[in-house]
């Protein structure tokens, strides 16, 4: 008998499994050309049927090639549970089902040597979120009536720049009793409460970076809904940078500094500013982490605009020659408003940490009342691409850290002059609304969010360990994929249409809670209205605890 080669790959070991009917297959096709990931492929397999055709038993054996459908047994083309294949099959002949029994973290580290890298969020399923135990129990009534969120107007608006308290404005009143400003005050825009967080184009197609663009424009031209996005780091499409819609965009630069070269000589020819600067010391899903896009997404388009050869691009995991705090405000704030001539909002986004509340209170004290907020992502955040050991095993919840952030703000009675954008997981079960309520009672200003961008336009991944092969740029739905045929998939005009539908329906929820508490304005730092179902949030949050 052949030696048992236990070291062999099957599908055993790996994280999904085919089940598959060949009875109801009609060996169409269409699932082995709609896998991205060229995990199954059509086969011959020479079967065997024993028969006798007298009256006494005769047995005689005849052989057939019988077509089948067969999971590729492999670590660089294995399933990834997407389900495509499924959708694709008119006769449920075949679907992933996932492997108990799997050894794919073994037997992948064991063969490539290599850190495993995927994108996603965390596949660790920990407890129940720290937001689903809180609820809105402080509810007006007769001392203090409900407002109608059908009738009622919401100053539904959050401030990106810093804000300057009442005694520091430098403001007379002139012979006819109006306001003079003698000085020039720090910009401020005001926007939505609610951020399209940071994805770069490269790490998401360009049919997925236009969708996201088109809501964004829409939602602010014909909605009356200031949204914006953020470009993420790597460059701004040159169109983009010298049109009207620019106004609408958060320009971010990273470690990496890829793209700003174009941005850079694009500023003459700005019609619009953008609507502020985002400075990327790190995100919650990768703390202390750069960034990463490999090399298979590194499509002409990203090359041009990043100004780089067709390789992995790994931004440092801090900025080079920006060692401390006080060197963050007096160098890269400083100089990005002097860029914009202090007409632009210049913030910078952190990884919540434990180190955190020092850095934000550092910021706090800026003497030079430049630095336009903080932005504090959570370890619940999603990447593009990451080591499956950093997104799982590094990173601090961001309900807590933000709340201890602003109660460091209160202690120094500067609560407000430095927004807080939060993010991290918002929006996990879907919805939005609940999450950006909740974090803005215990301080934020508002928030960012970015996976659930994604799942708004098609995305089959989950955080059970569903696909999440966005640092490949094979993504099923052509959402992260620069490979045409991938991208085509995805269309722009309806990623746009559910975008702009969710926000138009989460705009609706906003005010459903903001006015049972009797707010007209956004109820940052009203954490009076939440109340918590377990004693421990309850005690480190300092809200009521209920049972």
């Amino acid at each position: 008998m052949e030696t048992v080669k236990i070291q062999d790959i099957t599908p055993n070991d790996l994280p999904w499994k085919l089940r598959y009917d060949a009875s109801r297959c009609t060996l169409c096709g269409s699932c082995v050309a709609a896998c991205s990931f060229r995990a199954i492929e059509p086969k011959i397999e020479r079967r065997r049927m024993v028969f006798s055709e007298g009256d006494l038993p005769d047995p005689r054996a005849r052989f057939s090639a019988v077509p089948v459908i067969q999971q590729v047994n492999s670590l660089k083309n294995y399933c990834r549970g997407c389900g495509i294949c499924e959708k694709v099959c008119p006769n449920d002949a075949i679907a992933p089902v996932r492997n108990p029994d799997t050894r794919h973290p073994i037997v992948t580290r064991c063969s490539g040597g290599d850190s495993i890298k995927r994108g996603g969020r965390k596949n660790l399923t920990g407890s129940t979120r720290t937001l689903d135990q809180l609820r809105v129990g402080r509810i007006s009534q007769m001392t203090d009536p409900s407002l109608d969120a059908q009738r009622h107007t919401f100053d539904m608006l959050a401030p990106f720049g810093r804000i300057l308290p009442a005694d520091e404005l430098s403001m007379t009143l002139d012979s006819s009793g109006k306001l003079v400003n003698n000085a020039q005050t720090p910009p401020v825009n005001w926007i939505y409460p609610v951020i399209i967080g940071d994805m770069s184009i490269g790490a998401l197609s360009w049919r997925m970076w236009e969708g996201v663009a088109m809501a964004v424009a829409y939602l602010n031209e014909e909605c009356g809904l200031p949204v914006r996005m953020c470009s993420g780091e790597g460059g701004v499409p040159m169109r983009l940078l010298t049109s009207k819609y620019l106004k609408y965009l958060i320009l971010q630069v990273a470690s990496g500094h890829f793209g700003w070269n174009r941005i850079i000589k694009a500023m003459p020819h700005m019609v619009e500013d953008p609507a502020g600067v985002l400075i990327k010391i790190g995100q919650g899903a990768k703390p202390g982490d750069g960034g990463l896009l490999q090399a298979q997404k590194v499509a002409e388009h990203i090359m041009a605009i990043r100004g780089v050869p067709k390789a992995d691009l790994l931004s440092p995991p801090n900025h080079q020659g920006l060692y401390s705090i006080e060197e963050s405000v007096q160098k890269m704030f400083l100089s990005f408003n002097a860029a914009f001539k202090f007409r632009v909002p210049v913030s910078i986004k952190v990884a919540a940490s434990a180190t955190s509340v020092s850095v934000f209170n550092n910021l706090v004290r800026d003497p030079y009342n430049i630095v336009g907020g903080f932005f504090l992502d959570g370890i619940d955040g999603g990447t593009a691409a990451a080591h499956e050991v950093s997104l799982d095993h590094t990173g601090h919840p961001i309900v807590s850290k933000l709340r201890d952030c602003y109660l460091a703000a209160v202690t120094q009675g500067r609560q407000g002059q430095i927004p807080l954008w939060a993010a991290g997981g918002l929006g996990k079960t879907g919805d939005l609304a609940a999450d950006a309520f909740k974090m803005m009672c215990l301080g934020a200003n508002g928030v960012f969010s970015g996976k659930l961008i994604l799942q708004m336009a098609g995305c089959v991944g989950n955080d059970l360990g569903r696909c999440n092969a966005c640092n490949t740029g094979l993504c099923p739905a052509g959402i992260t994929s620069q490979i045409p045929a991938l991208a085509h998939r995805l269309d722009p005009e309806k990623v746009a249409e559910n975008i702009v539908n969710y926000f138009l329906a989460m705009d609706q929820e906003l005010k459903k809670l903001m006015a049972p508490i009797g707010n007209s304005s956004l109820p940052i730092g009203r954490s009076d209205a939440l109340v918590a179902m377990d004693k421990a949030v309850a005690d480190r949050l300092q809200i009521q605890y209920v049972c």
